[in-house]
């Protein structure tokens, strides 16, 4: 037992170092770039790699539950316990130019398209996840990108943040920007190397126990898989209100994918080691985690409608987030 913890945690450890690595190279890149449309996608995409890698190692080896049961963690841990650190940064002197609350008004379609895909996920895993299942999710992810890509275009103006770090990556010299490609693929490269290791020992300290893997899952994967996207919020989230309005992109942006693109690529996955009838069957505990963190999106989602974000939605946000982790001291007995 105590082999299985420390090879649990020593590969825990791998993943965190190459998530930062990522989360460093990621953040110059989209500095060079700029713009909420890295947020949404180039960011979103780099900080998801780390989940990816996990569904992916677990999706080959039949791991289904802790394929979506680390999806599923994901989205509990950032949208609770993540958006909460960022708004307690954002809106306190920790912050460079604390806020009295982040305005999230332009992410009307955004906090729209997550509610609608995060439902559409517990619908679908109703009968289980197949190859119609997997197209259904790239479609909404191609989807996605599309409208993103729209709404960069529809933005004539680049906010001040935004036209500062413009500035400053033009006068960049070129070897800050081969470091930063360097530091993108060393994370990347590590994430995939590290992901498979992080899943078997899962199983195995699963095993000794007594705990099911996906509640595991759920709980430890998000510590590594949102590594980068932690540190990347918190860098941003400390530059004052534009910089917490991108990190509020990037999470929002994380969280669609995770509920489109990281769906379909465990369902392809799956597929590519088990043949094209491979389906991801539904059990009593993932269709309960499925509810819980559908609804606890929706729930969080609640004071973004109303397009102010200030302290009190992060307190609310942590309590949340305690809720969370406490059903998964209730849902296996379900």
């Amino acid at each position: 037992m105590a082999d299985n913890i420390l090879f649990l945690f020593g590969w825990l450890g791998e993943l965190i170092f190459a998530s930062w690595l990522l989360s460093d190279g990621a953040e110059h890149l989209a500095e060079r770039w700029g713009g909420r449309f890295v947020g949404r996608t180039l960011l979103s995409i780099a900080t998801t790699l780390p989940e990816i890698g996990i569904v992916v190692a677990a999706a080959k080896d039949g791991s289904y539950g802790t394929a979506i049961g680390s999806a599923l963690g994901s989205n509990l841990f950032m949208m609770t316990f993540g958006l909460a650190i960022m708004l307690i940064i954002a809106t306190t002197r920790l912050s460079k130019a604390p806020q009295k609350f982040i305005d999230v008004r332009e992410f009307g379609l955004d906090k729209i398209f997550l509610v609608i895909t995060a439902v559409a996920g517990a619908v679908l895993f109703i009968d289980g996840y197949d190859i119609t299942d997997g197209i259904i999710f790239t479609g909404l992810f191609a989807v996605y990108l599309a409208f993103a890509f729209r709404e960069m275009k529809k933005e004539k103006k680049m906010t001040p943040l935004e036209k500062d770090l413009h500035d400053e990556a033009q006068t960049q010299p070129k070897k800050h920007f081969a470091r930063s490609m360097i530091l993108f693929i060393a994370g990347t490269v590590g994430i995939f190397v590290g992901a498979e290791p992080f899943v078997h020992a899962l199983e195995g300290v699963s095993v000794d126990i007594g705990v099911s893997v996906v509640v595991l899952a759920v709980v430890v994967s998000p510590i590594a898989g949102e590594m980068p996207e932690k540190i990347s919020m918190i860098l941003l989230a400390r530059k004052g209100a534009n910089g917490a309005s991108i990190a509020v992109a990037n999470v929002l942006g994380s969280k669609i994918l995770n509920n489109t693109l990281l769906l379909s690529v465990a369902v392809f996955a799956a597929m590519s080691y088990r043949g094209l009838v491979a389906k991801i069957p539904n059990t009593t505990l993932l269709e309960n985690q499925m509810i819980l963190v559908t609804v606890i999106t929706i729930v969080a989602l609640i004071p973004m409608f109303k397009n102010k974000l200030g302290l009190k939605s992060g307190i609310m946000l942590l309590v949340l987030y305690a809720v969370g982790i406490g059903m998964q001291f209730v849902l296996p007995n379900l």
